[in-house]
């Protein structure tokens, strides 16, 4: 099939997984990408923060153009890995986004110095991106200027419904344009991408407003401090804490660098009002009794050095968290994160606070996705003849794909492709195509460097198996001049004596000086590694990692 006949969809993240979003929609030679965004590592992946969509794509297909790159909303698995893969992605292209987005994304790269062009698009503008012609469609989540794109292709349109919700009563007043879903739908859709993050729950998902009096009755009733921890980019949630606060005369002063900076966005555009009398410095807190503060805090998904962690182990110099203060969690655990958060709310508890959270208390958080029937008149509105969902794991594209079932879609009409995986569109029809080899690409938690999967490996052995290090002083022809010297880490104390010993005495045993002087010190380092590795295993049962160094004397 020729590529002037039909459309490519490539999602390089955002299906059978619910972050790392990136997709590709491909006519001829060119290419947009809709969204660019992180992937969260969980407790195995050591020394590893982040993960990033694969982009080798454009480097083995050099042919390929970027027309630009449209991102959806200022959620960080929507936008997050921009600052990465910009260097990496090949020409000239722009990004277009709301102006919220936009001005998260700018503050991003500004961070990281990528220097690039963001465009800050209105509802009401269309973007003409080589072959694509865009139209942005406000749609309500748990922030503020999120959309949906409409997409139309010389083969057909697409409807790229990325996280959503129907919210008919949302906390700015802001929302879902169905006028215009419904306008598009009447230029056909060709195929749906919907968020199916929440294809498991029944009916409508819960509207933002409510969340308020939850936090003000909770705050109302907290003789101490009042902290409140949730994502930097819930605007409305925010809001809702300010609300409240101001009601019962409460000092706010927010805690941590990502919600400064999006504090500030926000009210540099006007999604936020904060009376300079209200909002006070991290060095005045103390000027104030407990009962006269609020305190927003980073660290709602548990995040190690966050402002939140460091106050619950004590290390904060300015706030300390006492038996009459209150600690709500205004979010849910992103995927991955649930150990490290239940191990933050375990800290907190000990030193007496009152920690909310969703599991506990009801009315602190709801889903920014939408359930069964916010999805069900999604498809509805849309009328497309293909559905495919986005955003969740393979769990929730099934649950999905039994929903538009039920919605008399056949299964010839609902496409399950894999990350990687080619869907071919004509005019007429759609098919899986062939799927291409992705890798995880991990970043470090404290370098911001990526890291290699051998690197990954290594850190998971050493931390399960322990490490031996081998330190051999030889001379040219490669004899032992003394006893090596073994180093052992991440083994029991009982055994290190008899492993140092026995293993030095394996080594000096089996190395040997050769008639020649060495020329290949590589291959030495590897024999003296082997001979390691052979004993350890007969000793212990198990290989801990081992690190062979050899020193010319």
């Amino acid at each position: 099939m020729d590529n002037f006949n039909s459309l490519k969809y490539l999602p390089l993240g955002g299906v059978t997984g619910v972050t790392k979003n990136m997709h590709l929609y491909e006519y001829q030679d060119q290419v947009l990408i809709v969204d660019c965004g992180l992937g969260f590592a969980d407790e195995t992946m050591i020394g590893v923060d982040l993960m990033l969509p694969d982009v080798s794509y454009f480097a083995k297909n050099p042919n390929k153009k970027i027309v630009g790159i449209a991102i959806t909303h200022g959620h960080e698995d929507h936008l997050g890995a921009l600052p990465y893969i910009l260097p990496q992605l090949p020409g000239d292209f722009e990004i277009f986004a709301t102006p919220l987005t936009a001005a998260f994304i700018t503050e991003k790269l500004k961070e990281f110095r990528v220097n690039k062009k963001i465009n800050s698009v209105n509802f009401d503008r269309d973007i003409l991106l080589g072959h694509f012609l865009l139209s942005f469609i406000r749609v309500t989540h748990s922030v503020p200027d999120t959309s949906n794109i409409f997409i139309k292709t010389p083969i057909g349109n697409i409807y790229h419904g990325s996280d959503f919700k129907f919210d008919l009563t949302p906390y700015d007043g802001k929302k879902t344009d169905f006028a215009k879903i419904v306008r598009k739908a009447d230029e056909g859709i060709l195929c749906l991408m919907s968020d199916s993050l929440g294809s498991e729950r029944a009916g409508f998902t819960t509207t933002e407003l409510g969340i308020g009096k939850t936090i003000y009755d909770e705050m109302r009733d907290t003789s101490g401090k009042f902290f409140v921890t949730t994502y930097s980019s819930n605007i409305s949630r925010l809001n809702q804490v300010l609300d409240a606060a101001i009601k019962l005369n409460r000092k706010v002063c927010f805690v941590g660098r990502s919600l400064l900076k999006g504090k500030d966005v926000a009210i540099g555009l006007g999604y936020m009002k904060i009376n300079p009398n209200m909002e006070i410095d991290l060095k005045e807190v103390r000027n104030y009794n407990d009962k006269q503060i609020v305190l927003i805090v980073a660290g709602s998904q548990g995040q190690e050095g966050s402002a939140l962690s460091r106050i619950s182990n004590g290390d904060h110099r300015d706030i300390v968290i006492n038996s009459n203060d209150t600690v709500v969690f205004s979010s849910d655990p992103i995927p991955g994160n649930e150990i490290a958060i239940n191990a933050l709310i375990d800290q907190i508890a000990k030193l007496g606070a009152r920690v909310l959270y969703s599991s506990v208390a009801n009315g602190l958080h709801v889903s920014g996705h939408g359930s069964q029937a916010d999805l069900t008149l999604m498809m509805n509105l849309v009328r497309p003849k293909k559905v495919l969902p986005i955003g969740g794991t393979y769990k929730h594209m099934i649950a999905y794909k039994n929903l538009a079932k039920k919605n008399g879609f056949a299964d010839h009409d609902i496409l399950l492709p894999d990350d990687g995986q080619e869907v071919i569109f004509t005019k007429t029809d759609a098919k899986l195509g062939k799927k291409i080899a992705l890798q995880n690409v991990y970043v470090d938690q404290v370098s911001g460097e990526e890291v290699d999967t051998f690197v990954l490996r290594d850190r998971e052995k050493i931390a399960k198996e322990g490490v031996v290090i081998v330190l051999a002083e030889v001379d040219t022809y490669g004899g032992l001049i003394n006893r090596p010297n073994i180093i052992v880490r991440g083994l029991s104390s009982a055994e290190v004596p008899e492993i140092t010993n026995g293993l030095a005495n394996e080594i000096k045993n089996n190395i040997k000086s050769k008639k020649m002087k060495v020329s290949d010190w590589n291959y030495l380092r590897r024999t003296i590694g082997n001979i390691a590795e052979k004993y350890l295993i007969t000793k212990l049962k198990r290989r801990p990692l081992v690190l062979p160094v050899v020193i010319e004397v």
